[in-house]
């Protein structure tokens, strides 16, 4: 009997002299990128240092796509972008120590939601490894320890012929449900010696499925088939395994209204008859979610933000499926279904039985009602109108970057993702400078379509030097700017809570003079012109920023 596991490939003629004869001039460098590219890795991000010169050097000679940015904390954001618009494992390049720390805040992103990032950092020399203190450049007691609570996994690299296995285990890892950032760190001295080893071809680093349990859907297929009053939490899982599809299709199999995370944008279409959209801040729609006697949450962990702060109370069944095995009941008691969510919703498609819910529109128009109601008595007309421009300036399928500021805070509740896999922000960890980094890194993915990025003051000038990458390689993406003087989220809190906010004030640049002198068209708008300004922005090819000044406001919190 022969077993699959016991086929080995035999190497053609070309392949055996290729091994024994391989070219010269190669170092541990080249491992690496012939590793990616064996992979199938055609795009990588970063930024030199000197300890990672040697892979550098051999990018040079790849036919692997660079795109390097100024800070790394951006490159990181990028690669997280990438990742997200892809699917794939985006390569970031890092060097060591202060070049490789400055990434962390990017990659906890990407962890929160669940971006295949391949972080791949350089090391002092291997003789300095394990914690003596040599004094050597960028030397840290233990790197991989200040990532190893952001990451999925860390994998050390201390001799050559160690590269190729890795990097194809964290890529592995990466890719594995739920996607999310590995870490790789290999000695300077490990790139920038020559190698003897063959040249890298194809290599084999296919994730493992994370499927469902049958028992565990039958259960919960039986649970939602006969259910009075079934609702469905959409997360940022359903988006990351492109399952939105399957989720449309068993909640009109089901009847069963459906309410989007903020990580979940575009997993249910807005307009949909069963869609509750995203108004997840709002006591009306906490209700009815409470009211649910079967609630079905996937791919989410219902956090702070899917709970309205923890405030949501289930009363019903809840079933949560979630890739995330530690996010499995972290919250609520619930049957929990570790799965990717795609092939759980696959089978809860084959096993459930339609039921027919004719009120169901009706009682999901009613909540729509009551949540405009109550914000139609704040006049908040400028920030309604606000989202109305972009979106209608917003080619459909163009995806937007949104940074912490309160035009994102408001588009995580009212704007219409109009598609899946198009509306991203850093709501996963809350970090500022995300946006337009990460507007680049889409980009870079999808050249076919323009970027928007959306930004306070603030948070742009955590990016403002990434103008001169816009610049540097054409980028289509249109940067819009809401200038309010300061961290406008932070003074609103800072003033609900204590009176009057402290350090939350900020002198700014003039930024269409700054983004100018980066050779980067710039507007100053008005509400008014904001439609017309985006719109020409977004049509006109190459980088481009729209400032708006405005001071906005937050609708009233229901959870205090």
């Amino acid at each position: 009997m022969t077993h699959d596991h016991d086929l080995v490939l035999r190497p053609t003629p070309a392949q055996t002299e290729a091994a024994l004869n391989p070219p010269a001039g190669r170092t541990g460098g080249d491992l690496v990128i012939e590793t990616l590219t064996g992979l199938g890795a055609t795009t990588v991000f970063g930024l030199p240092g000197q300890h990672a010169l040697g892979v550098f050097d051999a990018l040079r000679r790849s036919t692997l796509r660079y795109v390097g940015l100024r800070v790394e904390n951006n490159a990181g954001f990028a690669a997280d972008a990438y990742g997200r618009i892809t699917g794939e494992a985006a390569p970031l390049l890092l060097s060591t120590g202060p070049g490789a720390l400055m990434s962390l805040a990017a990659l906890q992103e990407a962890a929160a939601a669940s971006a295949p990032v391949l972080a791949i950092g350089s090391q002092i020399p291997a003789a300095g490894l394990g914690g003596g203190r040599h004094g050597y450049l960028h030397e840290l007691r233990d790197q991989q320890a200040s990532f190893r609570d952001v990451v999925k996994s860390v994998h050390t690299v201390r001799t050559q012929s160690q590269i190729p296995s890795a990097i194809a285990a964290a890529w592995e890892s990466a890719l594995t449900a739920p996607h999310g950032p590995v870490w790789v760190e290999i000695p300077q001295d490990v790139l920038t010696a020559e190698t003897i080893l063959p040249v890298v071809t194809a290599m084999d680093a296919t994730p493992e499925d994370v499927a469902p349990r049958p028992e565990l859907t039958a259960l919960a297929a039986h649970l939602l088939s006969t259910a009075e009053r079934p609702a469905i939490i959409a997360g940022g899982g359903v988006v990351r395994s492109d399952a939105s599809g399957k989720l449309r299709a068993l909640a009109e199999k089901l009847d069963a209204p459906v309410v989007t995370t903020f990580g979940g944008k575009g997993a249910f279409p807005w307009k949909h008859p069963l869609s509750l959209q995203s108004w997840l801040e709002d006591r009306h729609t906490t209700d009815f979610l409470e009211d649910a006697d079967v609630l079905l949450v996937v791919g989410s962990g219902l956090g702070e933000l899917s709970s309205n702060y923890h405030t949501f109370a289930p009363r019903g069944r809840v079933i949560q499926i979630e890739a995330d095995a530690g996010k499995l009941e972290s919250n609520h008691p619930a049957l929990g279904i570790h799965a990717d969510a795609r092939l759980a919703l696959q089978a809860l498609l084959e096993t459930t039985e339609p039921r027919t819910d004719p009120t169901a529109p009706d009682r999901v128009r009613a909540v729509l009602d009551e949540v405009a109601a109550r914000l139609a008595a704040q006049d908040l007309d400028l920030e309604h109108r606000l989202v109305a421009s972009v979106r209608e300036a917003l080619p459909p399928r163009a995806p937007s970057f949104w940074d912490m500021t309160i035009l994102a805070y408001w588009a995580w509740s009212a704007f219409d993702a109009r598609h899946p896999n198009t509306m991203h922000s850093a709501q996963g960890a809350g970090g500022l400078g995300y946006a337009y980094p990460a507007a680049l890194g889409a980009a870079a993915a999808d050249p076919t379509v323009p970027v928007l990025a959306v930004s306070g003051d603030g948070g742009a000038m955590y990016s403002i030097a990434e103008l001169a990458t816009a610049k540097q390689y054409g980028f289509d993406v249109t940067w819009l700017i809401v200038d309010d003087g300061g961290y406008g989220i932070l003074r609103a809190y800072m003033t609900d809570a204590y009176g009057e906010p402290a350090g939350t004030e900020l002198a700014r640049p003039d930024f269409v003079a700054l983004a100018e002198s980066f050779g980067v068209p710039a507007v100053l708008a008005t509400p008014e012109s904001l439609t017309a300004d985006l719109s020409k922005a977004l049509a006109t090819p190459g980088p481009s920023v729209v400032v708006l000044p405005a001071l906005l406001r937050m609708f009233e919190p229901t959870h205090l």
